[in-house]
């Protein structure tokens, strides 16, 4: 990152390079960095041999940009190899559903993206849990479809 003062008001911008960012917690957070509140964005670096989520979808449209290096992504229609300047749109719903593997000997990055909603829900469908974004980070929660209950459940005078 780079802070650069722009602006009449010298606001202060900063700014990403996809390319040489450090990740160092296992992704970059590259919205809330350069302060976004309508868009979701993070740096993902994926090792040979790993995967970078569990199969998923969402219920939002996330998009896909291969920074560097070529991975395999797994859909509902099979497996495709994507490489560095690919760009996949993920539609909203199980249409949707990816995952992305390195099956390659080298890093892979890419650039994960899409419009900020709070709540969010994920559903992996290969475990059969479903996650639960709310926004504020203490309410979040990954469950099995198995462990669900009732909305009733322990409320007095509900049946």
């Amino acid at each position: 990152m780079h802070p650069v003062t722009v602006g009449v008001e010298g606001g202060r911008v900063d700014i990403v390079n996809i390319f040489s960012a450090e990740n160092v917690e296992g992704r970059i957070d590259v919205g809330r960095v350069v302060g976004s509140t309508a868009t979701l964005m993070f740096i993902y670096d994926i090792a040979p041999g790993e995967r970078q989520c569990p199969y998923h979808f969402e219920f939002e449209e996330e998009w896909l940009l291969v920074v560097q290096g070529t991975l395999v992504l797994r859909a509902p229609d099979g497996e495709h190899t994507v490489e560095r300047g690919d760009v996949v749109c993920f539609q909203a719903g199980p249409a949707g559903a990816h995952q992305l593997i390195n099956r390659s000997a080298s890093p892979a990055r890419t650039l994960m993206f899409s419009s900020s909603r709070a709540p969010a829900v994920s559903v992996y469908p290969d475990s059969d849990k479903i996650g639960v974004w709310p926004g504020d980070g203490e309410n979040d929660l990954v469950f099995r479809r198995g462990s669900a209950v009732p909305w009733s459940d322990g409320e007095e005078g509900l049946d």
